[in-house]
């Protein structure tokens, strides 16, 4: 196997796979990030996006060949528990998460969005977030904390 470098969350990794494993497996199991999620397997859910050069990604259905060299973010990189990303301060704000399992790649999304629209309205939000699924309907609350967030924590 040969040895892939990537970027993850700012830091120069290597990793030892084969080329078309899914950048979820190598992130969740070779890199300790357990954030993203698996939950279809063919891109369609959100669980496990991830930002990869600022954009929205299926890390499930990408292979790590497609993410060398590229800039990969997790939603471990967004923020810590110490300094929290203005999303993660706005989701605890709103109390919008209710299981969780959906949370890292809906709040990808919408880094995402936030990065190339500072100051969304409602419904862009929404278009913006129509790839994640929320099987708890909890994704009004969600829309809420990134409508918050985006006001700077004000809605």
């Amino acid at each position: 196997m040969p040895t892939i470098r990537l970027d993850v969350n700012g830091t120069e990794r290597a990793v030892d796979a084969a080329e078309d494993t899914p950048l979820l497996y190598v992130l969740r199991n070779d890199l300790g990030l357990k954030a993203a999620r698996f939950g279809c397997g063919s891109g369609r859910c959100g669980a496990c996006f991830v930002l990869i050069d600022g954009r929205a990604v299926a890390s499930c259905d990408t292979p790590l060949w497609a993410a060398a060299g590229r800039r990969i973010v997790t939603l471990e990189g967004l923020g810590s528990p110490e300094a929290p990303h203005p999303l993660q301060r706005a989701v605890i704000d709103e109390q919008a998460a209710q299981c969780g399992y959906c949370l890292s790649g809906i709040l990808v999304s919408a880094a995402a969005l936030l990065a190339a629209n500072a100051a969304p309205t409602e419904a862009e939000v929404r278009a913006a977030l129509d790839r994640n699924l929320c099987r708890c309907g909890s994704h009004n609350r969600l829309v809420r904390a990134v409508v918050r967030a985006a006001h700077g924590g004000a809605e």
